[in-house]
């Protein structure tokens, strides 16, 4: 994915190493902000080139980006035109992070509370059917790893890892790839979750509980586990963005 997940900051852009990729952000993230609405024509290439300062040949480059992720429709003669959201490819990286940049805290932890609620409930209760004895041991040593993190900062890779891998003992790569698509989202989450003064005494036993039920292979005990983890840690992060802290 280029950049790892955990080097980004919560609203806090990575850097941009070259002017092509630049425009792609500034666009990209225009584009979902909701500044071009879907149907509506971006600038013309002429006056997009005059803007960054490019020449064709680069501004074709980027429209070709945006194209590829479902964000713009580019017909010859026509112009680049805003694909409806539902056509746009939310777990790309890019896509999926200029949509946490341009979101109201509030909203996106509702929108991904309501993602993870659907999926982790589910994947939980797969694994604990069909997860080998190698596949529970790596939850189990992402786990030890969460137990071992002294900051939040240390908490932040065990914790993904802990998530990561019941989607990978499913044994379902479909399940494996939209889990490891949605480690940005889950990465921003725990960071929000993580400003709570209480974060390690609050985090180790909802995840230790799931843990018990995976390597007990109770099915429902680990749905349910999971559900107990998502309402607290939303309840969590509910009362972070309610006290008015700083999430820079």
């Amino acid at each position: 994915m280029g950049l790892h997940q955990s080097d980004l900051g919560y609203r806090c852009p990575p850097e941009r190493k070259s002017r092509h990729s630049r425009i792609v952000h500034e666009l990209g993230i225009r584009i979902v902000a909701g500044d071009y609405k879907p149907g509506e024509k971006l600038p013309q290439e002429a006056l997009l080139c005059a803007t960054y300062a490019v020449s064709r040949p680069v501004l074709r480059e980027v429209m070709r980006v945006l194209v590829a992720k479902g964000l713009v429709l580019s017909r010859q003669g026509a112009g680049a035109i805003v694909r409806e959201r539902i056509d746009w490819h939310l777990l790309d990286p890019d896509v999926l992070y200029w949509m946490i940049q341009s979101r109201p805290a509030q909203e996106f932890v509702e929108t991904l509370m309501t993602m993870r609620r659907i999926f982790e409930p589910a994947t939980a209760a797969l694994a604990a059917k069909v997860a080998s004895a190698q596949a529970l041991e790596k939850i189990a040593q992402a786990f030890a790893g969460m137990e071992a993190a002294s900051t939040p900062q240390e908490l932040l890779e065990p914790d993904l890892a802990f998530h990561r891998s019941i989607a990978e003992a499913t044994g379902n790569d479909l399940v494996a790839y939209i889990a490891n698509m949605l480690s940005l989202a889950l990465s921003e989450s725990i960071k929000l979750s993580s400003k709570h003064p209480n974060t390690h005494a609050l985090s180790l036993p909802r995840h230790k509980a799931i843990l018990t039920a995976l390597v007990n292979r109770d099915p429902l005990a680990a749905r349910q586990a999971t559900l107990v983890q998502l309402d607290e840690t939303h309840g969590d992060i509910a009362r972070i963005l309610d006290s008015g802290i700083d999430l820079a």
